[in-house]
């Protein structure tokens, strides 16, 4: 196996190796271990609508799924809810991590309490995404919708105390901002305030948001994508000098550099650089299967990108089930689903 083989994140695939029929197994997984949530964000669906009836993803059903393919290397616990409610979270990532499989979540960060970040640490854990979204209290109820900011600071400044006394280095721990007109103000006093709090990472997550019938700050309006102020662009480069010289690692999703993930990568079918739909699955906490976790932000309702169903369904039934296979065919084409047309447009690949 080439070196390039080996380095290649999972998502991608080279465009020549597509076909609408998958000939290799997914190796990611994104389970949805509950849909339930804490907070009443205002750049969430579930706060709005919901989407499916609250509920986890069962036990039976968790195990089920991870056992069906041997192919999978990493495990994402996270969906629309904090997984942080689900009682029996260290227990699952336990069962992963006996498999040998790479396991991560986003949390609010809101139940990370001494007792529960000491039952994480003991689980194998590799990472552990923190949104926070804001720099102080204020803007985080405008944003996260309720009061919890010092908790989240206090629980956050716990969890990493406790990691140095034990000399552990995981899980990994970040902590990521939305990128939002009303909050990028903030992206260096986030840079010093994960500094401060010894967090070695910070991520600039670009803003998901439904074209028609938007919702909260969810909104056009909103969004720094393609429409960054030359002011904005200034925050952004001032924020990664302060992070070089602070020595804390300022990323983007999706992208290298933050200034990278508000900059559009092709301009003709910006859709057709994903290889999601090759390379992982995505499960509700219901069973539901979803072409990718930015789909449930992509537009109103489940049913028009639904793809199959784990409950009644084998996952190699799904994976290559005609809904599937359809579905590949028209990302490859000129007029994709259209839960994805705005894909490398509205956010990040």
């Amino acid at each position: 196996m080439s070196n390039t083989t080996v380095m290649r994140r999972y998502f991608e695939k080279p465009e020549d190796e597509l076909r609408a029929r998958a000939d290799s197994e997914p190796v990611c997984l994104y389970l949805e271990v509950t849909n339930r949530c804490n907070l009443l964000c205002t750049t969430c669906p579930r706060t709005y609508e919901e989407l499916e009836p609250e509920a986890d993803m069962s036990w039976e059903l968790f195990t089920s799924i991870v056992k069906q393919f041997d192919s999978i290397k990493r495990v994402v616990l996270h969906g629309v809810g904090e997984p942080m409610l689900v009682k029996d979270l260290p227990e699952r990532i336990e069962f992963l991590k006996k498999k040998g499989i790479y396991v991560l979540f986003n949390t609010n960060g809101t139940l990370l309490n001494e007792p529960n970040g000491e039952r994480l640490l003991n689980t194998g854990l590799d990472e552990l995404r923190v949104s926070l979204d804001a720099a102080d209290s204020s803007v985080f109820q405008m944003v996260r919708g309720r009061d919890l900011f010092d908790r989240i600071v206090r629980n956050l400044t716990g969890f990493r105390r406790r990691q140095r006394e034990l000399g552990v280095e995981l899980p990994r721990v970040s902590l990521w901002l939305t990128g939002l007109r009303e909050t990028i103000g903030q992206l260096e006093a986030f840079i010093r305030l994960a500094h401060r709090i010894d967090v070695p990472e910070v991520y600039l997550q670009r803003l998901v948001f439904f074209n028609d019938n938007p919702i909260g700050m969810a909104r056009s309006e909103s969004a720094l994508f393609e429409t960054t102020s030359v002011q904005e662009g200034e925050t952004i480069q001032r924020a990664e000098e302060l992070a070089r010289e602070l020595g804390v690692s300022f990323n983007a999703s999706g992208a290298t550099e933050p200034h990278a993930s508000v900059k559009q990568r092709r301009e003709d079918q910006p859709w057709s650089l994903c290889r999601r739909p090759w390379t992982l699955m995505y499960f509700t906490a219901t069973g539901r299967a979803l072409p990718c976790c930015i789909a449930p932000f992509s537009m109103h309702g489940y049913d028009s990108f639904t793809l199959g169903d784990a409950t009644q369904q084998s996952l190699r039934e799904i994976w290559n089930g005609d809904r599937y296979v359809e579905f590949r065919a028209n990302l490859m084409s000129s007029q994709p689903p259209r839960a994805c047309a705005n894909c490398g447009l509205r956010w990040s690949l």
